[in-house]
């Protein structure tokens, strides 16, 4: 362990707890030594996990109820709305008890909500049980992002990217499993209940894992004035903080664009087959892990802003590589080189709303509005991109994107994390 791993180890394991007084030293009491950042990476692997695996059988569960697509659009509609609105009141939540005992119970809720998707029969108790997953999964997600924030801050070095790599592994993980199991000739609804089972097992443990993280640990250590000057906060909705949330929400939908859009103009615009420009999520998602498994050391070795800035504009390179290259392998290489770049934006922009918190209570507030901002911009951009798609044609909405990512790479700004 090198010098400052080890300073990192002891300011964490002196940290004070501010529910039981004293100090924690441990994940799990009475196991010294622990940090807390490899449980909280975990809730973002489990997270991702079940929502992909709901996400990956979509297809299975049109089929199964006989739904349209806008029926199942609309059910889709319901999981987002009950997640925004849950998020909205993660923040005093989890200000009032910490990220601990909400994590530990909706990483069990979620899975029993998953089983039960695959047991139901009717079309009403189906939306009912989307619509109550959407509702845990906003919460995990708001209160997740906050509990690695909380943990980030303790240990004094980056950690989110490490912990949106976990989110982009699950969904390649989810992904194998089900053309494994649907090969294999696994029911849909045996599948859902061994993987409920599965993620119980790993909430069960992870949750004795998750350090303690009242609020008040949160306490920045140097001014808001200094990091945020002319700071003006209304229930989390200070100036920066919505600045902020529009980067984030300008990213996912690029992002968006990127995952929902580029098989698309592969084969329509580049002739490509199906199975070709299938691989350009594929290429784009597998970079993104990649680049979100060392963004972490690199914002420790060069600093936040300046890979933010240059995250941005390789990823409008890459976009502008793929759109302008007639060949179709080498626009693929272009989706990977934009996911390299993007990969390390939305995990930075979290840690900078992390930074801009004035007390500890207001940090869980502040990271559920940023919350919000880019989930709607998850929920609308591909449905925008569409939009635009049929007055200007997919190209031009898509080069469209190349100047929005350079406009965020170039004006947002972010606080150096020390």
């Amino acid at each position: 362990m090198t010098a400052e791993e080890q300073s990192a180890a002891h300011a964490t394991t002196t940290a004070p707890d501010p529910v039981r007084g004293g100090s924690t030293t441990s994940e799990e009491p009475g196991r010294p030594g622990n940090t807390g950042r490899w449980p909280a990476t975990g809730v973002f692997f489990l997270n991702g996990l079940t929502l992909s695996t709901y996400v990956v059988r979509l297809g299975s569960l049109k089929g199964k109820h006989h739904l349209s697509d806008g029926q199942l659009g609309l059910i889709g509609m319901a999981f987002a709305v009950a997640a925004l609105a849950c998020m909205q009141g993660v923040g005093p939540l989890t200000a009032r008890v910490g990220t601990r005992p909400v994590l530990r119970t909706s990483l069990v809720v979620m899975p029993v909500l998953l089983a039960l998707i695959g047991l139901v029969s009717g079309v009403v108790e189906l939306v009912v049980v989307v619509t109550a997953l959407g509702a845990v999964h906003g919460t995990t997600d708001a209160a997740m992002n906050t509990h690695a924030v909380v943990v980030e801050r303790r240990l004094g070095r980056s950690m989110l990217n490490g912990c949106h790599a976990a989110w982009s592994v699950s969904a390649v993980v989810a992904s194998l499993a089900t053309a494994v199991l649907e090969r294999a000739g696994v029911s849909f609804a045996t599948h859902l209940a061994v993987a409920a089972a599965v993620l119980m097992a790993g909430g069960l443990l992870l949750g004795r894992l998750l350090v303690e993280t009242g609020m008040r640990d949160c306490a920045p250590t140097s001014s808001p004035a200094q990091r945020w000057p002319g700071r003006r906060r209304r229930g989390g909705w200070s100036r920066q903080v919505v600045a902020l949330g529009l980067t984030g929400t300008a990213l996912m939908v690029c992002e968006g664009a990127a995952l929902g859009w580029s098989a698309i103009f592969l084969h329509d615009s580049r002739g490509a087959s199906l199975g070709l420009a299938a691989t350009a999520v594929t290429a784009y998602t597998g970079a993104q892990a990649v680049g979100r498994v060392i963004g972490d050391r690199l914002a420790l070795r060069y600093g936040a802003p300046a890979l933010f800035r240059t995250g941005g504009l390789v990823a409008a390179c890459g976009l502008a590589m793929a759109l302008l290259s007639p060949n179709p392998v080498t626009a693929i290489g272009g989706f990977a080189v934009a996911g390299v770049g993007a990969s390390v934006l939305i995990p930075l922009a979290y840690s900078a709303v992390g930074q801009a918190n004035a007390d500890g209570p207001e940090a869980a507030t502040l990271i559920s509005r940023f919350t919000t901002f880019t989930y709607a911009g998850t929920l609308c951009g591909p449905a925008a991109i569409g939009w635009a798609a049929e007055f200007a044609g997919l190209t031009w909405t898509l080069a469209a994107l190349i100047p929005v990512l350079c406009a965020v790479a170039l004006l947002s700004r972010l606080p150096s994390q020390h």
